[in-house]
Parts: structure tokens; C-alpha cells; sequence
């Protein structure tokens, strides 16, 4: 089958097969002939396995620990119960303290938001885990594209550098001048290209931070 065929099939988007195969959970043979993937019944089920334990909140990391056989199904799911029965206790508590605020009658602009944050720091010390919207500073995800970017623009302007010394140091031995355009022309394309690709990387990023902070 191919992937169109199984994203009907399954009910999961060709985006979600794709990122699962990058992740490892999924590996569909390839057509030697012209290098597609190709799926069949095995990869059909492992999909729909993939389906149901995501459904039911399982991280893939233990999905994976399930597939190479470091842990059973019956082990990973009790342990994703006790992760659940945590969540439930943490939803019980903002559930009680939600009330009380009704409760209390309060208004906000007189809420003493203070004294109750005061209050969700200590059972955090104790356990209890509210929503984290505590965001690291993300200047590292912004690190590397740009030294990239960097390196590529140094060594293509170099190159343009030395053929242009080339040129004025030996006018009389230079190819003609059209011909050292068009060589000029790489490096220089490279360049924009490098740009272009470290622009999108950064509106990828910004984007993901904020679809982060959306969920807050």
C-alpha cells in the first residue's frame, strides 16, 4: 500500500506516519525500484497499536520501550496508570482550589493572587504539579541555525574574496570576466540560500514557541 491508501485506512495523518517513522516506531520496506515506501499489513497494525496507546495519552517513549521488547505492554501500562492516578490527584487539587475561590466569592481585582500562589508553591513542594509556566529562555534553539548560517556566509564570502584577489593580483592571467561572474554566481547563491533557510528555521521556532505558550 501506499501511504495515501494507509492514511485512509488507519485514520492518521501521512504528517503523524512520517514523524512516527523519523522516530523510529514505524519502518516500511522501500520499492527498490523507484524508492518508495511501501506498507503493508504488518506496518498497517503497528500504526494502529501506535493509534491506541497515543489515544490513551502513552508517552512514545514507552511505546518504543514496548516495540523492542524492554517492557511489556501490561508493565507499560501500569505504569502510565500510576502516571495517570497522579494526574487525577494534581486535577483534584486545582479542581478544590478552583471551588474555594468561587467559594470565597472572590473578585479580581482584589484577589490576593499572591497568598494562593504561595499556597500552590507549597504543595509543589509536597507533589502536586500544576500547569508549568515557568519557560526556559530559548536563545539556544536560535544558536545553531544562525552559527550555521554563519559559517556557510564566512566561507562563501571568502571564497568570493579570494577569487576577486585573484583577479587584481593577476589581471593579465584572470579568465574573462563573464566567466568569473557566473563562478561568482554559486557562492553568492549559496548565500541567499543560507539566509533564506536560517529566515524559515527562526519562523519554525518562533512559531513552535508560540504554539508552547498557547497551551498555557
Amino acid at each position: 500500500m501506499k501511504i495515501n491508501e494507509v492514511e485512509q485506512l488507519v485514520g492518521i495523518t501521512k504528517r503523524n506516519i512520517r514523524f512516527y517513522e523519523k522516530e523510529g516506531l514505524l519502518s516500511p520496506s522501500r520499492n527498490s525500484d523507484n524508492g518508495y515506501r511501501e506498507y503493508g499489513e504488518a506496518e498497517v497494525e503497528t500504526l494502529k497499536q501506535i493509534k491506541l496507546l497515543r489515544k490513551l495519552d502513552v508517552p512514545m517513549e514507552e511505546i518504543r520501550r514496548m516495540q523492542q521488547g524492554a517492557l511489556t505492554l501490561t508493565d507499560g501500562l501500569r505504569r502510565h496508570l500510576i502516571h495517570l492516578e497522579r494526574q487525577q490527584q494534581n486535577l483534584a487539587t486545582t479542581h478544590a482550589l478552583c471551588q474555594e475561590l468561587v467559594e470565597a466569592g472572590e473578585h479580581l481585582p482584589g484577589l490576593d493572587a499572591g497568598h494562593y500562589l504561595e499556597r500552590m508553591e507549597h504543595m509543589e513542594q509536597e507533589g502536586v504539579r500544576f500547569v508549568n509556566i515557568k519557560k526556559k529562555d530559548t536563545i539556544q534553539r536560535y544558536v545553531g541555525p544562525v552559527m550555521v548560517c554563519a559559517l556557510i556566509v564566512a566561507l562563501m564570502a571568502g571564497l568570493i574574496a579570494l577569487m576577486l584577489w585573484a583577479v587584481l593580483a593577476h589581471p593579465q592571467e584572470s579568465p574573462p570576466l563573464p566567466l568569473i561572474a557566473i563562478f561568482a554566481l554559486f557562492p553568492g547563491g549559496v548565500i541567499l540560500g543560507a539566509l533564506a533557510a536560517l529566515r524559515q528555521r527562526i519562523r519554525e521556532i518562533k512559531g513552535g514557541e508560540e504554539d508552547a505558550a498557547s497551551q498555557y
